[in-house]
């Protein structure tokens, strides 16, 4: 591939630990959910989209099912910090291994 050929990237998504006192629940399907990570994608246009995942309350592994993050300002700053953070990651990567 050419220098010049710009590559086009499909997906850009990073996978967050939600810390402890920022966990909620949520139900789905008749059953409670605690939510405990952020999938975070970098949109097209550079915004910033986000989905909830996380395990049954009662147990067990359930189903893999997202959820819509609530709009609380620390969630936001947890986003958008973890997004700066991956920046910077990318930007310092060292190439193939």
């Amino acid at each position: 591939m050419s220098s010049d050929v710009v590559p086009d990237v499909s997906a850009l998504a990073i996978n967050v630990p939600i810390p402890e006192e920022l966990r909620w629940t949520d139900t789905r399907r008749g059953e409670e959910f605690v939510l405990s990570t952020l999938n975070v994608r970098l949109l097209p246009d550079g915004h910033l989209a986000a989905k909830a995942y996380g395990r049954p309350t009662a147990g067990g592994r359930g189903n893999y099912v997202s959820f819509r993050v609530p709009d609380r300002p620390e969630l936001a700053d947890l986003v958008a910090r973890a997004a700066a953070r991956a920046g910077e990651l990318w930007t310092a990567h060292r190439g193939l291994g």
